[in-house]
């Protein structure tokens, strides 16, 4: 082997190693990319649960503030027919204490 074909493999090989540092350096890279994608969808399915779980909350609060209304109409209504009944009550007890 003669020393141009060993200048010759030489640089071959150094074009070769400089082309596999490039992509190599590419890969870092794309990998250094897809970490960041990871911790990113990470973050947004952590903020998406949170989310959720707020509103469940949110959802079990309105449920309570929409029968207060209801659950106070109720307790009047109750109210007017206790009111009514003891007034029938006591008239009438009023009406048979007249009669003895």
């Amino acid at each position: 082997m003669t020393t141009e074909e060993i200048a010759m493999r030489i640089e071959g090989h150094e074009h070769e190693i400089r082309s596999l540092k490039h992509r190599m350096d590419s890969q870092e890279e794309e990998s250094k990319s897809i970490q960041q994608l990871a911790v990113s969808v990470e973050r947004i399915a952590l903020s998406t649960e949170h989310i959720m779980q707020e509103q469940k909350e949110q959802g079990e609060r309105l449920k309570v503030l929409e029968r207060e209304p209801a659950d106070a109409h109720r307790q009047i209504k109750m109210s007017v027919v206790t009111a009514l009944i003891s007034a029938v009550v006591g008239a009438a007890a009023a009406a048979v204490l007249v009669l003895l």
